[in-house]
């Protein structure tokens, strides 16, 4: 049976693991690589995002909606993508952890994919 997610190496191992499937990912990976996205950078700030947000470990000092705007001008974002984001993001969960921790991590990806996608198409508009 599988446990919570209660520290950074549980982290670690949900944020790999996610990234492995996604660069396998025919849809997802395509836009890491037009980006020349570095995951060897990327991996430590996720990690890093997540403990501060699933374990309210101050960790994270940046701001995700300036990168995927940024990202969304090289590589358009649209809703596939978040949502199969999202169904790798849930699968990878649901895998490895179960738990109040592991549902929240389900539940709050989902509420920042919303934010993101929102937030994208208003910047679309304003420009």
């Amino acid at each position: 049976m599988n446990t919570d997610i209660t520290n950074k190496a549980d982290i670690t191992l949900l944020v790999e693991a996610f990234y492995q499937t996604v660069m396998e990912d025919d849809l997802l990976k395509g836009i890491f690589i037009k980006a020349k996205f570095d995951l060897e950078t990327h991996i430590p700030v996720m990690v890093s995002f997540w403990q501060t947000v699933l374990l309210h470990e101050n960790q994270y000092h940046g701001n995700p909606m300036i990168k995927h705007i940024e990202l969304n001008q090289l590589v358009p974002l649209k809703g596939e993508h978040f949502s199969r984001w999202l169904q790798i993001w849930e699968n990878t969960i649901h895998k490895n952890f179960n738990g109040p921790v592991a549902d929240d991590a389900v539940k709050r990806a989902s509420t920042i994919a919303q934010i993101m996608q929102n937030k994208i198409s208003l910047y679309q508009q304003g420009s």
